[in-house]
């Protein structure tokens, strides 16, 4: 079937872009936008999923106040014969456009029943950059294969919530987004078609995933690493980077490490530094102090009240709800994948930044022997 997308001269397969190339149910394209008010009164999470071999596409708008309430609308649709133009998607009231390629989009949420409207207007302060390739098999099939951009901007715009309007001052903001794409492993749409007799993945004994993106005033500072229990490091990923149109160039990052503490209830950062040594030589600790914490299953990206981002919910659909924070039984249904937003300082500089981790099972470095 020709879409809009097909006037393009972009085509990588011998068939139309409402196809791609696998036809594994858990192939997913998503665009995420996040950030945060750094006096910590108000914080937002928003995207968009594109399930192409399950004919759904899907979107969320989270706003959290206060550190105590979320509030969520969740949107879903058929894909169908329903391609929008080259530039915008649409899921009932949920848009998400692009305004200028890699560097400006917008998404809004508009009028709707279920309490909360959105107007975001994002720009890129630093260039948008690629993650390392993550590609990762178990048993013989391809657990993971995708591809992943960030990029660090400013933001401006307005949220309501329930009559409440926040007018976004784009002085006081931290603000950023994704676009990933390809197989996925996981909650929400990763987990999709793991039944119908497939043998279930192996779970490791303990898993500490973290990433770190601090932003200054004249550098983005981006990492991840993924480590097994006893700490072996199995996946990497690191740059340091210039302003946009500054003409510096990135410079890699060759190793992290980190002295965290966390939560009692969570397994989520409470405070303490991580230690980043780059390719030029420069070896320098960065502390964080958290400011706000959100999840991003309770939104859809892992299964939470009956709901995963990418399960057929029928032509069109919507839902809206309200979850207590401070409900920590609660919130276990969606605990595993965290965020936590937090000022951040070095060498006498203090930025603001995201720290994003998964940590689960058995740890030697922080003595943890399960759970």
């Amino acid at each position: 079937m020709l879409t809009p997308q097909d006037e393009l001269l972009a085509h990588q397969l011998p068939t139309t872009f409402d196809h791609v190339q696998q036809s594994d149910l858990r192939w997913t394209e998503r665009v995420v936008l996040y950030g945060f008010d750094t006096t910590g009164e108000i914080s937002v999470m928003t995207g968009m999923a594109r399930y192409p071999n399950r004919n759904v596409l899907d979107a969320y708008a989270m706003v959290t106040i206060g550190n105590k309430t979320a509030h969520v609308v969740r949107l879903s649709r058929e894909i169908g014969d329903r391609y929008d133009g080259i530039a915008d998607w649409t899921v009932g009231p949920f848009k998400y456009e692009i305004v200028e390629p890699l560097r400006k989009v917008r998404a809004t949420l508009g009028d709707n029943e279920h309490g909360v409207r959105l107007h975001l207007d994002f720009e890129g302060q630093f260039p948008a950059y690629e993650q390392e390739p993550a590609f990762f098999r178990t048993r013989g099939r391809v657990r993971e294969d995708a591809r992943r951009y960030y990029q660090n901007g400013r933001i401006s715009g307005w949220i309501e919530v329930e009559g409440k309007r926040y007018d976004i001052d784009p002085e006081t903001w931290w603000f950023g987004r994704d676009h990933s794409w390809g197989t996925r492993h996981g909650g929400g749409g990763g987990s999709l078609g793991e039944g119908d007799g497939l043998q279930p993945s192996e779970i490791p004994d303990g898993v500490l995933y973290y990433m770190g993106i601090f932003q200054f005033e004249d550098e983005l500072v981006h990492f991840a690493q993924r480590e097994t229990a006893d700490g072996r490091r199995w996946h990497f990923e690191g740059t340091v980077l210039p302003p946009l149109d500054s003409g510096e160039q990135p410079v890699p990052i060759a190793t992290t490490d980190h002295a965290l503490t966390f939560r009692d209830d969570f397994r989520i950062v409470s405070g303490g530094s991580f230690t980043v040594q780059s390719t030029d030589g420069r070896d320098r600790e960065f502390t964080i102090t958290p400011i706000s914490d959100f999840w991003p299953g309770i939104a859809g990206y892992d299964f939470y009240r009956g709901y995963a981002s990418g399960l057929w919910r029928g032509e069109n659909w919507s839902e809206g709800l309200t979850v207590d924070l401070t409900d920590t039984a609660d919130l276990k249904q969606a605990s595993m994948l965290s965020e936590t937003f937090c000022r951040v300082e070095t060498e006498g500089k203090v930025g603001y930044g995201l720290v994003e981790m998964v940590f689960i099972g058995r740890n030697t470095r922080y003595g943890y022997e399960g759970c």
